[in-house]
Formats: C-alpha cells, sequence, structure tokens
C-alpha cells in the first residue's frame, strides 16, 4: 500500500529528506532529469524559501522504499493560466507499471488547489496517463532561451 508524505512551507522538508528527494527525481527522472541544483530550487520554490506562491512535495513510499516523487508548484496566475504546474513527477524503475504513478497523480491533482498544468515530451510514455486523467493539449509550448 503507499503511503504519502507531504512537504510544503507548514510541513517543511528536513536537509536529509530534500537530499533523498533531489537523488531520486535526478535518477528516475531518466533522459527527462534536470540538474540536480534545478530540483532543488524548484523544491525551494514549493517550500516558498524562496520568493514565490510555494506549492507542495508530495512522496509516496512503500514499506521503506521512495516509490514516486510529484513536485508542484503554484502559478500565481489564477484566471489566465493553472494556478499549478506539475513540475516533476517520477516513479522508480521497478515500480513502474503498477499504478503507483496514477495513484501519484490523483493524490497530487487532489491536493492542488485549482487546474494544473504540465509540460511533457510527446516521446514521454507517461503522456497516456496524463490524458486518461483528463490532460489535454490546447497549446504548442515555444520557449526562447536568451542563454548564450
Amino acid at each position: 500500500m503507499l503511503r504519502f508524505k507531504i512537504f510544503n512551507s507548514s510541513n517543511p522538508i528536513s536537509d536529509e529528506e530534500r537530499t533523498e528527494i533531489i537523488g531520486f527525481l535526478h535518477t528516475h527522472l531518466d533522459q527527462f532529469r534536470d540538474t540536480k541544483e534545478a530540483i532543488g530550487r524548484a523544491i525551494a520554490y514549493s517550500m516558498s524559501e524562496i520568493a514565490g506562491p510555494g506549492g507542495f512535495v508530495l512522496q509516496g513510499k512503500v514499506d521503506d522504499d521512495i516509490v514516486g516523487v510529484v513536485v508542484i508548484n503554484k502559478t500565481g496566475m489564477e484566471g489566465y493560466i493553472p494556478e499549478n504546474i506539475l513540475v516533476y513527477i517520477a516513479v522508480d524503475q521497478k515500480f513502474r507499471g503498477k499504478g503507483y504513478g496514477k495513484e501519484l497523480m490523483i493524490k497530487a491533482i487532489d491536493l492542488a488547489e485549482g487546474d494544473v498544468k504540465l509540460h511533457v515530451e510527446h516521446d514521454n510514455p507517461a503522456r497516456f496517463l496524463y490524458e486518461k486523467l483528463g490532460f489535454t493539449n490546447k497549446y504548442m509550448e515555444m520557449r526562447l532561451s536568451k542563454k548564450k
């Protein structure tokens, strides 16, 4: 049975838990991973440790094993952009295909106040789960990187 733990500004994450979750996400995001620094910033934002409206981190465990982690950041843009963005979701390879990703997503959606958006690569198999949960592809995302 999946047990959930929620971290937010009211229930802060310890340094040990933060390190464990950053490492977990960095490992299990596979080819879609960001740097540990970027993951750490998203978590700090969720905890309201840096400027922004906050969010939460949801951890799912079976016994002592982390099965999956979700990071949701509030956008602060209610009314014209969804109130929340799912920044990261990862499930340990050995627990995939057992419904834990869906369980994590449903719990995260329930916890989020307002609408939720996410970005997903076209070749990411998780895209089909998101569609089953009701996510739609309303826009094409385009980005301009000003870094040289």
